[in-house]
């Protein structure tokens, strides 16, 4: 919804105005509930104070009043319920990137931010991003808790080591926006910040072009991917056009529903996907026997990183 105080163009994303409008709907309905009952009491100690020192007048015997309590229990369970929904809806739209966005890689580390592009490019403490487009962060750390803060877009993501966490947004304004860390990572924390710099798409695919001439010959994210799956000797068990081998293909995995033999399903995902590598034993996909071995401590993140990228191409 559109921020109560402000015209859309002024937020700088579609969700932030958004979240901005969830707090201030929750501000303006405990700032009248305040109003009231600190009003209401106000009232009731000058309308019922003691008047005269020699007044003595029994206090009325009052036990109820089926009609107060009745819209004092529904009126705020409405409210708290609105409230619920509201966020909920709010917070889907906030975690769900649209179809289509373009995906970052961002790996946090004590105390920096790397983000990787899909063509293979990457950078320390800056990213760029046209204005208008949807992009999405797929991050992961590699020691630490860190927490990935845009504050002028009210998003925030904790980036955990082990494991993959995504934050998207959609800059509705051109500029250079701080990128803050949130958890505290050691004595560098506070120094941990990145660039976000958001540019027009004309001036994007000028500052893009001349990236990827200063960057030529390195291969993309997805290309370091398929190497990285002939050199492990992943084909030799899995296939790249659908058919089962000793293990199942790679072809239209992520983002399909998953069976397991224990009866149990799941989306396969990024976190499955690592998962399956480092301890394939850990869900195995039913039909299938646990024979695959584990590649801890022979992939590095990086590496694993680029076999999701190059699955997710397989389609």
């Amino acid at each position: 919804m559109t921020n109560l105080f402000r015209t859309p163009g002024e937020a700088y994303s579609h969700v932030a105005g958004e979240i901005d409008s969830v707090f201030i709907f929750i501000a303006l309905i405990g700032a009248f509930f305040f109003l009231i009952t600190q009003g209401t009491l106000i009232w009731f100690a000058l309308r019922y104070r003691r008047r005269r020192k020699d007044a003595d007048e029994a206090t009325p015997y009052i036990t109820d009043n089926r009609v107060l309590e009745t819209i004092w229990v529904v009126v705020p369970s409405l409210l708290i319920l609105a409230i619920f929904v509201y966020g909920y809806l709010v917070f889907r739209d906030s975690r769900t990137a649209p179809p289509g966005s373009a995906e970052i890689n961002v790996t946090a580390s004590q105390w920096l931010y790397k983000f990787t592009y899909p063509d293979g490019r990457s950078a320390a403490n800056e990213v760029h991003v046209p204005v208008g487009k949807p992009v999405k962060f797929v991050m992961t750390s590699s020691d630490v808790i860190h927490g990935f803060y845009l504050p002028d877009f009210r998003v925030k993501q904790d980036v955990v080591p082990g494991m993959y966490t995504t934050l998207w947004v959609e800059p509705r304004k051109t500029g250079t926006f701080d990128i803050l860390c949130t958890q505290y990572c050691g004595v560098g924390h506070s120094n941990m910040r990145a660039r976000f710099v958001v540019m027009d798409q004309q001036e994007y695919d000028a500052w893009a072009r001349h990236e990827a001439g200063e960057k030529k010959g390195t291969p993309s994210l997805a290309d370091r991917g398929h190497e990285v799956v002939e050199e492990a000797g992943c084909l030799a068990c899995h296939s790249l056009d659908g058919s089962d081998r000793v293990g199942p293909s790679f072809k239209g995995l992520f983002g399909r529903r998953v069976e397991m033999s224990d009866g149990s399903a799941i989306t396969a995902g990024e976190d499955y996907i690592r998962e399956s590598i480092l301890d394939p034993g850990a869900k195995v996909v039913k039909g299938f026997q646990p024979i695959m071995p584990t590649f801890k401590g022979q992939l590095k993140d990086e590496e694993i990183t680029a076999v999701i990228a190059y699955i997710k191409t397989l389609k």
